[in-house]
């Protein structure tokens, strides 16, 4: 017999990302984000979907540039505490201890200790039920040179299905 489910609990495991946004000398600000994914080869777009009205979702719209930053699984809970905390409430940087350094091309920072950074410049904005999809264009992108020798093994992050976020709208859950 077949029953009814939260479709979402069978996406995951889902790799993790820490997106940065705003401008480093002004209000940055990480959120983590699973729902991000490559919609394109050429030209290279990712998109990744932000919940509306998040200070992340407001900086994006604003300078139409965010970094995907690739966390390994050492970051986890720094990577939770970027997730359910409010970046208009407070400094994510500074509460996990996560660096923030210059990017190449755009005006956020990118962090430090994550392996792998993804420049983007929004193209396309799509308003979906309760994220806002932004499409963008991957401008720099680069990586520590350790683990493009394989001198080191990426160990993504991955999360288990959030029943902490998804239970409040699914009483079944």
């Amino acid at each position: 017999m077949k029953i009814d489910v939260e479709y979402l609990q069978f996406m995951w495991p889902m790799r993790h990302f820490l997106i940065t946004c705003g401008d480093i000398k002004e209000k940055s600000n990480i959120i983590a984000v699973s729902f991000c994914m490559p919609v394109s080869k050429e030209p290279p777009l990712i998109a990744c979907a932000i919940g509306k009205g998040t200070c992340s979702c407001e900086l994006i719209k604003s300078t139409k540039e965010f970094i995907v930053n690739v966390p390994l699984s050492e970051l986890r809970s720094r990577i939770y505490y970027c997730g359910f905390h409010s970046g208009c409430q407070v400094d994510k940087f500074k509460e996990t201890g996560l660096t923030p350094k210059p990017a190449r091309k755009v005006r956020a920072p990118i962090i430090e200790e994550c392996v792998s950074h993804m420049e983007c410049k929004v193209k396309e904005e799509i308003v979906t039920g309760d994220k806002n999809l932004f499409i963008g264009e991957v401008i720099e992108a680069y990586a520590d040179e350790a683990i493009l020798k394989g001198d080191r093994d990426i160990d993504y992050a991955k999360g288990d299905f959030p029943r902490k976020v998804y239970a409040k709208r699914f009483k079944s859950l």
